[in-house]
C-alpha cells in the first residue's frame, strides 16, 4: 500500500520500505515525517493558544472564529457555514458561539435571505479582540514558527503547508 509521496531527492522517503516489525513500523520514514508534523502542530497550538488566553483572554478556537468572521463581513456567516470552516459539529459551533456571545464577541442576527435563518457576525468588541489578537498573533508566528526556519526556505515552507491544507479540505465530506 502506497501514499503516493514518490518524490526522490536529498532526504526522500521511501513509501516502499518493507513493515515487518513494530521496530520498523515506529521508524517508518513517512510516519515518522507526520508524526512531527502533527507533533510541531500541537506544540505550536499550545504555545500560540496559551499567549492568546493570557494576553487577550480567549481561547485559540474563539480567535479563528473571530477571523473566520472578520473575513466574510457583513452580514455575517451561519453557524454551518462557521462550523465547516472549523470542522466542527454544528451543536459544537452553537457551543462555541454561545460562550463567545456571553463575552460580547459575536451576535446573533436574522438572515436578510432566509427568514427562519440566523447569521453569527461580530460585534465591535469582537473586532477590537480579533485585532488586538492577532498582534499577538503574528508576534507568536514570527518567533515560535518563523524564527527556527532557514529564512530562504519560510516562503516554500508556507506554500506547502498551503498546499497540504488545501488538499486535507478538499478531501473531507461536507457537513450535511
Amino acid at each position: 500500500m502506497g501514499c503516493g509521496y514518490d518524490e526522490r531527492g536529498p532526504g526522500a522517503v521511501d513509501e516502499q520500505a518493507e513493515i515487518s516489525t513494530p521496530q520498523e513500523a515506529a521508524n517508518n520514514p513517512l510516519v515518522l515525517a507526520f508524526g512531527r508534523l502533527q507533533g510541531a502542530a500541537n506544540r505550536l497550538e499550545y504555545l500560540v493558544g496559551r499567549s492568546l488566553e493570557q494576553e487577550c483572554g480567549i481561547s485559540h478556537l474563539m480567535y479563528e472564529v473571530l477571523l473566520i468572521l472578520g473575513r466574510a463581513g457583513e452580514p455575517g456567516l451561519s453557524m454551518r457555514a462557521v462550523a465547516q470552516e472549523q470542522v466542527l459539529t454544528t451543536g459544537g459551533v452553537t457551543r462555541l458561539v454561545d460562550r463567545m456571545e456571553v463575552a460580547g464577541l459575536v451576535e446573533r442576527t436574522e438572515d436578510p435571505g432566509d427568514r427562519r435563518g440566523r447569521l453569527v457576525r461580530l460585534t465591535p468588541k469582537g473586532a477590537e479582540t480579533a485585532v488586538a489578537a492577532t498582534r499577538v498573533h503574528v508576534e507568536n508566528i514570527r518567533r515560535l514558527f518563523l524564527a527556527p526556519l532557514p529564512p530562504e526556505d519560510r516562503d516554500r515552507f508556507a506554500e506547502d503547508l498551503r498546499i497540504l491544507s488545501h488538499a486535507a479540505r478538499d478531501v473531507l465530506p461536507r457537513l450535511p
